[in-house]
């Protein structure tokens, strides 16, 4: 996580996604860091003009693949902590 704070744009975004699995296990009210930055990095490497519709293809992609025993959990979750995550979860 120190590594990704001194980078910018996608790859910081990116970096945080893969740094946020491995720091998160054990403070569960951030298990959905990983997801959201994911969705940043998406949105960070894509042109000004399509970085919504980028963020969207991002959050529709991940929550198609949850396994159907935690989908619901998951998607509440998104629900109660979307403002906490930046928005990203309004796909």
């Amino acid at each position: 996580m120190a590594a990704a704070r001194v980078m910018s744009g996608a790859a910081r975004d990116a970096a945080f996604a893969a740094g946020q699995t491995g720091v998160v296990a054990h403070v569960p009210a951030h298990d959905l860091g990983a997801a959201a930055y994911a969705i940043r990095a998406a949105r960070a490497a894509t042109d000004e003009a399509e970085r919504d519709a980028a963020g969207r293809l991002e959050c529709t992609w991940q929550r198609a693949h949850l396994p159907r025993e935690i989908r619901a959990l998951v998607i509440d979750d998104q629900r109660l902590r979307n403002e906490v995550c930046w928005f990203l979860f309004s796909c």
